[in-house]
């Protein structure tokens, strides 16, 4: 069993849980009572200008705790600060030791726009998603069939949060356009054997159709990595690793997008 299929069948039982608590009734009345979505799309599409979606990450499966001293304030705090456009907050909490709490302190702290980065698989955590204040969310074509990946994402549509529709290779970027996708991300590793490569950033965005948005995620460490990207057509990088293990944040996310 790959580490995909692991955690699908812990967002099964999740699901699950969160089915026989909540409900849709509740879980839809709770993102009717929040405030309208920030405009992620805007934030992070550019026109010229490569943006930057900060992550926050407590850990991951394949390195462990990245940051003991995680702290989501003063975090999303500096990537403010560092002028990032919008953040990305794992709230998965079984892999990644994130929480669903962490959206809003993050949003209210910083003034960003926020995705819910999760494995999200039902409407269920969409509308959750929303309650807990997310303005975007993750979608992984990889763990669905191709039309339940429509239909979550039209349930975003609905709710005003773009999906950033995650992608690893030519057929699945294939499914995310015949869903739809107006915000394609390209995941430079490899989420069955978790090997990471830009390669995979550059070979998708030379048929990416033109003018779609796409960020590239996972793998990015330096200003050339940086470039490469920006010069190969990709609108946006998300970047967590490089900062959550870095000695002071603000100053690397200034280094890494000093152009």
């Amino acid at each position: 069993m790959s580490i995909l299929q692991k955690i699908a069948a812990t967002k099964r039982e999740e699901v699950a849980r969160l089915k026989k608590e909540r409900g849709l009734a509740s879980l839809k009345e709770g993102a009717k009572a929040q405030a309208p979505p920030l405009d992620f799309f805007g934030a992070i599409h550019r026109p010229g200008k490569l943006s930057l979606i900060a992550e926050l990450k407590k850990a991951s499966p394949s390195r462990g705790v990245l940051r003991k001293d995680f702290q989501i304030e003063p975090l999303a705090q500096a990537y403010a600060k560092a002028g990032a456009n919008a953040l990305s907050v794992l709230t998965d909490v079984s892999y990644f030791q994130g929480d669903l709490s962490y959206l809003k302190k993050a949003k209210e702290i910083s003034g960003l726009p926020v995705l819910r980065k999760d494995f999200i698989i039902d409407e269920h955590q969409v509308y959750e998603a929303r309650e807990a204040g997310a303005d975007a969310i993750l979608l992984i074509a990889a763990m669905m069939p191709p039309a339940q990946l429509k239909e979550l994402k039209a349930v975003a549509d609905e709710w005003g949060m773009p999906s950033l529709v995650e992608v690893h290779d030519e057929r699945e970027m294939e499914v995310a356009l015949r869903a739809g996708t107006k915000l394609l991300g390209v995941n430079n590793r490899n989420l069955n054997d978790f090997t990471v490569t830009l390669q995979t950033s550059f070979d998708l965005l030379k048929n990416c159709p033109t003018g779609l948005p796409v960020v590239s995620e996972s793998g990015i460490f330096t200003r050339e990595d940086c470039r490469a990207l920006r010069n190969a057509g990709a609108s946006a990088i998300l970047v967590g690793e490089a900062f959550m293990t870095a000695t002071d944040v603000e100053a690397a996310v200034k280094a890494l997008m000093t152009d």
